[in-house]
């Protein structure tokens, strides 16, 4: 005689039969919803293309924040300033002066620049270089200066700086002492504005993602409208009418998600190399950061709860104009 299985048993039974079957039940609707996006392949990629656009826009400008805040630390390390001297000033005093800084206990590097490598590099750099030589060649002297670029160390504190361009700003032979210092503020500020600027086109093009998803979703609902109104005669839940619908959302998040990814690799690529210049011209490596395993995941996260935002929003719509049909 078998044993008949206790109450709990049952209750353990009943509950995995109904675990199976949800997990086929959504197996199913997944299925559905490929075959159906990968039919109108062409509507699709059109909806891909413009949440990808939607979702690049706000995830390049955080990309933009989080590297200029990296450069902004690089430069804090490189705290310094040039030193330039009046034109035609001699060698032996530019001597003395680089000597004095190389003793100061704050000053880590120095780096001399000759009036002639100015005149050089400002040669090299130049458009109009055959006119800037005819220019140049009914002067007599040279009316470039040399210059010194003082780093300190990084512990260094800014009253140091200022300090050293107090001290050297009065020498006679200097005409001018810049501070680094200034282009941190700049990039301080640009920082914040890029910040801010992120943060509202953030939400903009958010809300443009889940209108176009909804927009895209509801095509799809009118497409299957006499379905769903069999399905709801015959007694099915509103969740399960709507169950395909955000699954055609997710598609159409995910799928933007991976075109903003791919638009932002372009760029990136785009403008390393203009990019690894500039930096390359302040002594400062090219590292970009953030573009990442971690920033793609958040990028599909977030591409995907939109893309079943709007379409929650635009199956409920449609449901309730069912029900009260």
């Amino acid at each position: 005689m078998s044993k008949r299985p206790s109450a709990w048993e049952q209750l353990i039974g009943e509950r995995d039969w109904s675990l199976r079957s949800w997990l086929r039940d959504h197996a199913r609707t997944l299925a559905e919803t490929a075959s159906f996006v990968s039919q109108r392949l062409g509507t699709s990629m059109v909806v891909w293309l413009l949440v990808g656009i939607a979702l690049a826009l706000p995830g390049g400008l955080r990309l933009v924040q989080m590297n200029m805040q990296v450069l902004g630390a690089d430069w804090q390390g490189r705290l310094g300033m040039t030193i330039y001297f009046v034109p035609a000033t001699p060698a032996a005093v530019i001597d003395e002066v680089r000597a004095t800084l190389a003793e100061d206990p704050v000053v880590d590097k120095l780096s001399l620049k000759s009036a002639d490598e100015a005149l050089q590099e400002f040669l090299a750099e130049g458009s109009q270089t055959d006119v800037i030589r005819s220019a140049l060649a009914l002067i007599d002297d040279n009316p470039l200066p040399a210059s010194i670029k003082v780093m300190i160390k990084t512990e260094g504190e800014l009253g140091e700086l200022d300090r050293l361009q107090a001290q050297y700003s009065r020498h006679v032979h200097v005409d001018e002492a810049v501070l680094e210092r200034t282009w941190l503020e700049r990039l301080r500020d640009m920082t914040q504005i890029v910040q801010r600027l992120g943060a509202l086109l953030a939400v903009l093009f958010g809300v443009a993602a889940v209108l176009v998803t909804g927009a895209s979703v509801r095509l799809a609902i009118e497409a299957r409208l006499e379905e769903l109104r069999v399905l709801h005669l015959v007694g099915a839940t509103p969740r399960q009418i709507r169950r395909p619908f955000l699954y055609f959302g997710a598609f159409y998040g995910l799928g933007g998600a991976v075109i903003a990814a791919m638009l932002l690799a372009l760029a990136l690529s785009v403008i390393e190399q203009p990019l690894e210049t500039l930096l390359g011209s302040y002594q400062v490596p090219l590292r970009v950061v953030g573009f990442d395993a971690e920033f793609l995941g958040r990028l599909l996260l977030v591409g995907g709860a939109l893309g079943v935002f709007g379409a929650r929003l635009a199956a409920s719509q449609r449901i309730r104009d069912l029900e009260s049909a």
